[in-house]
């Protein structure tokens, strides 16, 4: 029955994205989002590097993505203040490539107090007259429940950041429908 409802996700998803859980264990994941953006590979650069600008609130701890920052050096930290003065490390960047490249390490949101380690590599390649976005996240680890289940909710959280991303940089607004 899964298989059947991937297969009918995939036939009507539209044709600038493809959301894929790759692998799925009890001792790990991965999860691959594919978009096609509508901007050169500097442009959508630049602005996934501004991410409190795009990520969802929601996936904050904060409640508030302005307090999100991203430093595009190998080192840097995608982190986010806390009002009372505290923060949060979400990722680590490991690698990067001015305007097309970035790698991150971490484990994010509730995988933080798993013992689990994850790898976000983003890539953005010239695509005609756009920029094709790939994000693969994979993790690793222990967690008592395994962590098969967490794959799908990854995939959808990852997705739906990735295309709010896709939405500021074709529409001005990344909840745009």
């Amino acid at each position: 029955m899964r298989t059947i409802v991937l297969a009918m996700a995939c036939i009507s998803a539209p044709a600038w994205l493809a959301a894929e859980v790759l692998d799925s264990s009890a001792s790990g994941f991965t999860v691959k989002e594919t978009l096609t953006v509508q901007g050169a590979p500097k442009d959508v650069y630049a602005k996934l590097l501004r991410i409190g600008d795009w990520w969802s609130p929601d996936h904050t701890f904060s409640h508030d993505s302005h307090n999100l920052s991203l430093e595009a050096k190998a080192g840097g930290c995608f982190c986010e203040k806390m009002p009372d003065g505290g923060g949060v490390k979400h990722l680590e960047v490991v690698r990067v490539a001015p305007g097309s490249t970035l790698v991150l390490r971490g484990a994010m949101g509730p995988m933080q107090t798993m013992a689990v380690e994850g790898s976000m590599e983003i890539e953005l390649t010239p695509a005609g007259g756009a920029t094709k976005l790939e994000v693969t996240y994979t993790v690793g680890g222990y967690s008592a429940k395994g962590l098969t289940t967490l794959a799908g909710v990854v995939d959808r959280v990852t997705l739906d950041q990735f295309t709010r991303l896709k939405n500021l940089v074709e529409h001005g607004d990344p909840a745009a429908k």
